[in-house]
């Protein structure tokens, strides 16, 4: 699951951010200084960092400074309420990747948020056979092209980046249909069976009784 860190002081602005992130399928984890941001940072598993300029403790500029020393790859996305344009350079040259000024519509955040984290998923990918194109949608298994429909693209999307790994069915849903309470649904074993008679059966994904599904390696 991907782990968002918002680094916000603001309650008003934090709260409804994060539940806005959580629902979008993100984990959230808040910071409201920048010593905690840092250290959040620094003990990993952090996926993108949503980062407030005027942080108490350490401002988010040196936050961002610190953060690069060791995490060059870490997608940053800075929020300010200054509206200087030389602030936005000085953020973009402390490391920021993006910036948003405050006040910010909620949906272009998320999409910038979006847009971050797509640089992080590779253009391909291939796991025992099957190959997917991402940006090209394009799947091919043993070398032939297979046609998939959108919600079998996304399933099996989900399964191959994390292969070898058990994706729970919670995640599954709320990654591939954005609702995680769709549990007594049987769209999922319908989509999955689909899925499994175009790629190979059982054979390449297999079935965690009460907990979800796995895509093998061989």
């Amino acid at each position: 699951m991907t782990t968002v860190l918002l680094a916000e002081d603001d309650a008003a602005i934090a709260e409804p951010l994060s539940r806005a992130l959580t629902r979008e399928g993100y984990t959230v984890a808040v910071a409201t200084d920048g010593l905690a941001a840092l250290d959040r940072v620094q003990a990993g598993d952090v996926d993108l960092l949503v980062l407030d300029l005027g942080l108490p403790g350490m401002d988010g500029l040196e936050v961002c400074r610190r953060v690069r020393l060791d995490h060059s790859d870490l997608p940053v996305l800075m929020l300010t309420a200054r509206t200087d344009e030389v602030d936005f350079v000085v953020g973009l040259d402390a490391g920021a990747d993006d910036y948003v000024g405050k006040p910010f519509r909620l949906a272009e955040l998320l999409a910038r948020v979006r847009a971050l984290l797509r640089r992080l998923t590779p253009e391909a990918v291939e796991v025992a056979g099957v190959r997917m194109e991402l940006s090209g949608r394009r799947v091919l298994v043993d070398g032939e092209e297979v046609g998939l429909a959108n919600k079998e693209f996304e399933l099996l999307r989900v399964l191959l980046l994390r292969a070898g790994q058990v994706v729970t069915r919670e995640e599954i849903l709320r990654e591939v249909w954005n609702d995680p309470e769709m549990k007594t649904s049987k769209t999922l074993d319908m989509h999955m069976s689909w899925l499994r008679r175009k790629i190979g059966g059982e054979r390449r994904i297999a079935t965690v009784r009460g907990v979800g599904f796995r895509f093998n390696h061989d």
